[in-house]
């Protein structure tokens, strides 16, 4: 009996052995217990489940291992491109299988997250929770910055020093640009104030060319629907200035179709004479 128990522990303990990845344990009933304590806290998750793949994704992840087998050569956006043009190609029955996918994938998810907050303290789920909305406060401001970019806010006026830097850097000494930068800076507070004014002028022109661009540009964002895009103080400013040219325009509206259609029946009486 004793030796059954023996060859029992060991097989368990290989087995363990093979989970760790390392030589088999001892055979002991002691060793094999403390390895499956172990084995219960290496379970135990330390980060959050990762988010499920949404059907596009598993598209992409799929296409994508028998893009690089065919041609291995291709450039990454190259690739997505393809896959992304192919993926609109697909008919809905062909799409089926990977929506179906992402559904596993997003219910193992919400299973994994559960069981992951259960073991969290209030404080970790709180940590949890801000951790979270930090990200999304970064995603949003990506997002943001990136519709900026694309619907062309002018951009923001240099100062003084960033003007006289980009024109000397190329040349400032220096094997690297925090080098470089940090010259700069020394060689811009050795500046005579006469040799700085000259910079301060430039700096003042470029601001009043962004004043008069920026509002030009959040006229055009509201009139197109981008309201989400203005500053939060000029967009009152600008609505009420979008009112004023409706209500210009409609006037002018006004005033112009009398006199055309005075002009029609006069037209009219000569042509009866």
């Amino acid at each position: 009996m004793a030796s059954v128990v023996t060859v029992g522990t060991a097989l368990l303990g290989r087995t363990l052995g093979g989970l760790f990845n390392c030589r088999p344990w001892p055979a002991s009933c002691s060793s094999v217990c403390a390895a499956i304590r172990r084995l219960s806290l290496d379970n135990t998750p330390s980060a959050p489940p990762k988010r499920p793949l949404n059907a596009y994704l598993h598209y992409l992840v799929e296409q994508q291992q028998i893009i690089f087998k065919q041609s291995p050569d291709i450039k990454v956006s190259e690739k997505t491109k393809q896959i992304a043009q192919a993926w609109r190609a697909l008919t809905p029955d062909q799409k089926k299988p990977y929506e179906l996918a992402a559904n596993d994938a997003k219910l193992k998810y919400k299973v994994e997250l559960a069981a992951f907050k259960a073991n969290l303290t209030p404080a970790q789920l709180a940590s949890l929770k801000e951790e979270r909305r930090q990200k999304l406060a970064k995603r949003r401001t990506m997002r943001k910055k990136r519709k900026l970019t694309v619907l062309g806010k002018p951009k923001r006026p240099r100062t003084a020093f960033n003007i006289f830097m980009a024109e000397n850097f190329d040349e400032a000494k220096g094997a690297t640009s925090q080098a470089k930068l940090k010259n700069l800076q020394d060689e811009w507070h050795r500046q005579s104030e006469t040799q700085k004014q000259m910079y301060a002028q430039l700096a003042e022109d470029d601001k009043i060319r962004y004043q008069n661009e920026i509002k030009l540009w959040e006229e055009q964002m509201i009139e197109t629907g981008h309201e989400d895009v203005i500053r939060v103080k000029q967009k009152r400013r600008v609505q009420k200035l979008l009112r004023m040219k409706v209500k210009a325009n409609q006037t002018a509206a006004k005033t112009t179709k009398p006199s055309s259609t005075l002009s029609t029946t006069k037209s009219k009486k000569t042509s009866e004479e």
